[in-house]
C-alpha cells in the first residue's frame, strides 16, 4: 500500500515522504495513529502543493538568515568574568553569557543554538563558539574572556 507520511517515522521516512508499506502495517498502525494517510491522487496533489509552498517559505527564511549571518560574521565579543590573580575564572563562561553579549550587540540568539569549541572555559583568553542560525547556516563567533 502506498502512503504519505504525516510525521517522521523511524526506519521508514520523514514527513511528506511517499512510501510503500504492507497493507496491515498501514491500516492497523500508521493510519489509526495519525502518522500517515493513504496516497490517493488528490492527496498526492495536495502534497505537491504543500511542498511547493513550503519550499517558497523556506527560501524566504533562509535569505533573511543569510543576511543576519553576514552581519554577524566578524563580530568579536568581550566577556568579563571575575578571576583570581593567576587568571583562573571563578566558575566558568557558558552559553548564557555569550547569548547575552550577542543580544547587547543586537543579535537575538537562543543559548541552545550556541556550541562552545571547548567543554569549559575557566581561564582568561581568546575562544570561539559556533552559532546555529538555521538548519544549514552556522557562524563562528570569536570572543575574549577578560578579567573584571
Amino acid at each position: 500500500m502506498e502512503i504519505i507520511l504525516k510525521q517522521d517515522v523511524n526506519n521508514l521516512g520523514s514527513k511528506g515522504d511517499i512510501v510503500i508499506v504492507k497493507d496491515g502495517y498501514a491500516r492497523n498502525f500508521l493510519i489509526p495513529k495519525g502518522l500517515a494517510t493513504m496516497a490517493t491522487v488528490s492527496a498526492k496533489k495536495m502534497l505537491a502543493e504543500d511542498n511547493r509552498q513550503r519550499a517558497h517559505k523556506e527560501a524566504k527564511i533562509k535569505a533573511e538568515v543569510e543576511k543576519i549571518a553576514a552581519k554577524m560574521n566578524g563580530v568579536k565579543l568581550i566577556i568579563g568574568a571575575k578571576t583570581s590573580s593567576t587568571g583562573k575564572i571563578f566558575g566558568s563562561v557558558n552559553t548564557i553569557q555569550i547569548a547575552e553579549a550577542l543580544l547587547a550587540k543586537g543579535f537575538e540568539v537562543d543559548r541552545k543554538n550556541i556550541k562552545l569549541q571547548e567543554d569549559q572555559i575557566k581561564e582568561v583568553g581568546a575562544y570561539q563558539a559556533k552559532v546555529k542560525l538555521h538548519r544549514d547556516i552556522h557562524v563562528d563567533i570569536e570572543f575574549d574572556v577578560i578579567s573584571e
